[in-house]
């Protein structure tokens, strides 16, 4: 029970900024282990997320509140992902060798395509919160888009190997078994499912209108909550795996950078996907 109980607080220790006050020993084995969590670390930070936007959706214009909601989020995540897209655009976009994107990315300063990349990328993140706050549907796609970005996480770490071998973060988790990230997707779709008839009680409290979508009835957006109970895993799953392979032929594998730009990618995926769904 220890051994699972370690495991949780690692995920949440590694992945956010939630205050974890264990002493723990980051093995790789403890490492791999946490990774069945990660959903759940997602899943925290989407709760707070949503309860954040619906209380400020009473009180400030939409753009205002989804600039907050945006820092709240880069917050409890500590910037870990944003590095890593900023690192990984730095160096595919160099269009270098094997080698020299590799000796990019481990490069700690950040060049002027990952601050470009990372600029766009959090426009278009502001500007999705900003339409779904608009459209009362939020909530869904907060409970949602950073939980099954952080499953293909799990899935990317055991599908695909380790550009650098042992070195690296990347290397800590050689070895995964697709067990974890079945266990992990299992936690997914539980939490997702969750998550999605919990928006409905949020709108509630919020006083906010639960038609996910203008003009829409209750029962259909029911509907639209059962699509993208469907629609997600499988765009997180196949999206992900065509650039994973992408990323794998030119580098050689993934390195802890990559499963960084692969979390942040798929979360703007989907909140597109939220977005197209219920507009």
């Amino acid at each position: 029970m220890r051994g699972r109980g370690h495991a949780f607080l690692a995920a949440f220790q590694f992945l956010s900024r939630f205050p974890v006050r264990t002493e723990l020993d980051f093995t790789p084995e403890l490492l791999k282990r946490s990774t069945r969590y990660y959903p759940m670390v997602g899943a925290a930070i989407g709760v707070v997320l949503s309860l954040i936007s619906c209380l400020l959706a009473q009180v400030l214009p939409g753009l205002v509140s989804a600039v907050i909601v945006l820092i709240v989020w880069v917050y409890l995540t500590g910037g870990l992902h944003l590095d890593g897209w900023m690192d990984t655009a730095d160096g595919l976009l160099s269009y270098r060798s094997r080698d020299k994107m590799l000796e990019i990315m481990k490069d700690s300063r950040v060049g002027a395509m990952g601050v470009i990349a990372c600029v766009l990328l959090l426009l278009l993140k502001t500007a999705l919160i900003a339409s779904l706050l608009e459209q009362a549907a939020l909530p869904a796609a907060l409970l949602t888009a950073p939980l099954w970005s952080r499953w293909f996480m799990v899935y990317a770490m055991a599908a695909w190997p380790q550009a650098r071998g042992p070195e690296g973060l990347a290397g800590r988790f050689g070895g995964m078994r697709y067990k974890s990230a079945l266990l992990a997707g299992l936690w997914a779709l539980v939490l997702s499912a969750a998550g999605l008839g919990l928006c409905v009680f949020i709108g509630y409290g919020a006083g906010l209108d639960l038609d996910l979508g203008s003009g829409s009835s209750s029962g259909s957006g029911w509907i639209k909550l059962g699509i993208l109970w469907i629609v997600l895993p499988l765009a997180a799953w196949s999206v992900g795996t065509y650039v994973s392979s992408r990323i794998s032929r030119k580098l050689g594998g993934l390195t802890g950078d990559v499963y960084g730009a692969l979390n942040e990618g798929l979360e703007v995926l989907l909140l597109l996907i939220v977005t197209g769904v219920t507009h």
